[in-house]
């Protein structure tokens, strides 16, 4: 069993690292032709900056989703086919996640920016009801989780990974009318989910005392 689970998430790993390496193809290199010059190659870089945004948003988004799928990852015993499949939703968000920041990039200092934003937040709120599927699939009646997993730390990730799509869907809503708003919620999140613990050996310790 503990092959399994180790096959799935090594390829799972490769799947993320393939992601956060397309990213950066969203950055084009400015085309100046035969009259490039300092001061122009230098503006032309400069004014890019929408894509190392948008770069730099989505690398940390990726980094951030791979840390928490590998926090809850070491504690399945076992997995079943609704998991792969759960596990597969999340990847091909994953991957897709490209396409958004690239749009995202392209209209973020146009008049198309609230579609820009939605779309982008739409992403996430797909890439959080993909998160929840996958602990549901896992997590559900302890299904796959082992058994020294305690029920009060099943309920926490799963509390975290509701609040995270009832944000999501917020900040969805609210980047069609104000896309700053919209997607600053959204990447506030970051932080939420950096903090988000998944140690259960805290837990325990808390209900001894």
């Amino acid at each position: 069993m503990e092959k399994e689970t180790a096959r799935v998430e090594a390829f799972s790993d490769g799947v993320f690292a393939i992601a956060l390496t397309l990213l950066i193809l969203g950055i084009k290199v400015p085309d100046l032709n035969n009259i490039a010059s300092n001061e122009k190659l230098y503006r032309s870089l400069i004014n890019l900056w929408p894509s190392y945004f948008a770069f730099i948003l989505s690398f940390a988004a990726v980094l951030i989703m791979w840390i928490n799928h590998h926090g809850f990852f070491k504690y399945l015993k076992k997995i079943n086919t609704a998991f792969l499949f759960a596990n597969g939703f999340l990847l091909l968000m994953v991957t897709f996640i490209n396409f958004p920041t690239a749009v995202l990039a392209r209209y973020f200092d146009t008049q198309a920016f609230n579609i820009a934003s939605a779309f982008y937040c739409g992403s996430m709120v797909l890439i959080s009801v993909a998160f929840n599927l996958l602990w549901f699939s896992s997590a559900y009646k302890r299904k796959l989780v082992k058994d020294e997993i305690t029920d009060a730390l099943i309920i926490k990730i799963r509390n975290a990974y509701w609040f995270g799509f009832f944000i999501y869907l917020a900040a969805f809503i609210i980047s069609f009318f104000l896309p700053f708003i919209g997607l600053s919620i959204s990447i506030s999140m970051w932080f939420f989910w950096l903090i988000l613990d998944y140690d259960n050996k805290k837990i325990i310790k808390t209900r001894k005392q």
